[in-house]
C-alpha cells in the first residue's frame, strides 16, 4: 500500500535538502501516517484505515462515519 492518507488524500511531497554551502539535493517529505482500526456503528462493522495524524483530529471533530462518507465520495476509499 502506498504512503497516502485514506481520509485526506495527503501523499509524499518532493523538495530539496539544502546544505550550508547551499547545494541542493532531492529529498522526500513523508506524511505522518498511522494504521488505525475504527468501529462504524451506522454500518455495524470495523474498518482499518491508514490515516495521517491530522486526519485523526478531523475524525475526532466530525465523526468517523462522516469522514469515511466524504472520503468515499472523493475516491480515497473504495
Amino acid at each position: 500500500m502506498s504512503r497516502v492518507c485514506q481520509i485526506t488524500g495527503k501523499s509524499v511531497m518532493v523538495g530539496n535538502n539544502v546544505s550550508h554551502s547551499q547545494r541542493k539535493t532531492k529529498r522526500r517529505f513523508y506524511p505522518n501516517l498511522i494504521t488505525k482500526k475504527f468501529y462504524i456503528p451506522e454500518e455495524d462493522q470495523y474498518v482499518t484505515l491508514k490515516i495521517s495524524t491530522s486526519a485523526l483530529r478531523t475524525i475526532n471533530k466530525k465523526g468517523i462515519y462522516t469522514c469515511v462518507k466524504e472520503a468515499r465520495e472523493k475516491g480515497y476509499i473504495k
